[in-house]
């Protein structure tokens, strides 16, 4: 029954449907990530809903600001971070 579940899912992933949503879902887990990454989006400096609020819409314009800065200046997307131990593997492998 597991297996095949497992395959069911695996040809639905195959979908164009699928792999767009997919491709919106990892974009907005990539801004997320940015948010964390450059501006500590993971813990609020304020207290209260109203103040929380205001700061996480500065920092999505912050964002987009950097964002748009990199794009006029023709600064490419970075790749995909990889691991310290992936980055051991050889190149050819």
């Amino acid at each position: 029954m597991q297996h095949i579940a497992l395959q069911t899912r695996r040809q639905t992933q195959q979908t164009h449907e699928w792999k767009a949503t997919y491709n919106q879902r990892a974009g907005i887990e990539s801004t997320h990530s940015q948010g964390i990454r450059r501006s500590n989006l993971r813990q609020s400096r304020y207290i209260g809903l109203k103040k929380t609020h205001l700061m996480q819409v500065f920092i999505a314009c912050a964002l987009n600001l950097v964002r748009l800065d990199a794009w006029l200046n023709g600064i490419p997307l970075a790749k995909t971070r990889s691991s310290r131990f992936k980055q051991l593997q050889p190149q050819g492998d």
